[in-house]
């Protein structure tokens, strides 16, 4: 078989994406086989295989051609697109995976009495983000000089080689060990699929088309909860009325009890206790709430 009959995605090799999406490809029906220097994996059940590396190298892979897709933060990409992604073929986010989340803020020290963006003219703010630094600090008409850091950006004000930061931020916790105070969101991010804006005109579309409906499948019941019950068909419209969103649900008639109806849908999200004892007092009886594991449309 032809190297490129197989679809590669890049994915972080140490991190906090890492286990997730082994953890969501997992769901997908794909197994892997790792090679000895755990850099590449495999792919037993499909032709899909993982080619394990530093986050910041994904878009530029997908970019060269050298894989098809990866896993990787917004932040990441969105950061390649404005910086580095005009040597090949732009890429997008194909689909958002819902782990990961954090987001892209500006700190300041906590004394700095902050209000507004304007208040940062003319001060120097160190990042790992110059791209989407420099393009929030234009939409805001400031002027502040950009401090690019590899890395252990928040200790820079104590260094006095910035006055402000631009990082990533998740708890706060870091920021508040650093005497540092989160001031504007610049971008949410979370784990996405990224890839070529076109699919490949080989087998390795239609691999990929496959990918993704069984990522929307996986995806859309993550936190999707079935619910089971009986109603009469008198209360059928108060009970469907209290139902969360979701699709229109199903009924099966009762044997025996032609008054009856087994009325089954499925829930977006969980399903509260509070919901439930609603639902019953419009006239449901014998509700069940399962987890869905897998679903194909």
């Amino acid at each position: 078989m032809k190297p490129r009959d197989r679809l590669r995605i890049a994915m972080q090799k140490s991190g906090r994406l890492t286990e997730p999406a082994l953890d969501l490809l997992t769901r997908c029906g794909l197994t892997f086989r790792q090679s000895r220097d755990k850099l590449f994996c495999f792919g037993e059940g499909e032709p899909v295989d993982l080619l394990l590396v530093r986050d910041d190298d994904i878009p530029g892979l997908i970019a060269q051609g050298v894989c098809d897709l990866g896993i990787v933060g917004r932040n990441v990409l969105s950061e390649f697109q404005l910086t580095g992604g005009r040597e090949a073929e732009p890429l997008a986010e194909l689909r958002p995976l819902g782990f990961g989340r954090c987001r892209l803020s500006i700190a300041v020290p906590q004394e700095l009495d902050y209000r507004e963006p304007r208040q940062l003219q003319g001060r120097r703010i160190a990042t790992s983000y110059p791209g989407l630094l420099g393009e929030w600090l234009r939409a805001q008409g400031v002027d502040a000089g950009v401090v690019t850091l590899a890395g252990s950006v928040e200790i820079a004000p104590k260094l006095g080689t910035a006055d402000a930061i631009c990082d990533l931020v998740q708890s706060g916790g870091t920021l508040v060990a650093n005497q540092l105070r989160e001031a504007d969101v610049l971008l949410q991010s979370e784990a996405v699929l990224a890839g070529p804006l076109a699919l490949p005109a080989d087998e390795r579309g239609d691999l990929l088309e496959l990918l993704l409906k069984r990522l929307d499948g996986v995806i859309q019941v993550r936190e999707s909860r079935l619910l089971l019950l009986q109603t009469s068909r008198h209360s059928l419209e108060a009970v469907t009325r209290l139902l969360p969103g979701g699709p229109q649900p199903t009924l099966l008639p009762v044997a025996g009890q032609p008054d009856q109806l087994m009325l089954q849908a499925l829930c977006a999200g969980e399903v509260s206790w509070r919901q439930l004892e609603e639902i019953k007092k419009a006239g449901a009886r014998e509700m069940f709430v399962l987890p869905v594991e897998k679903m194909l449309a």
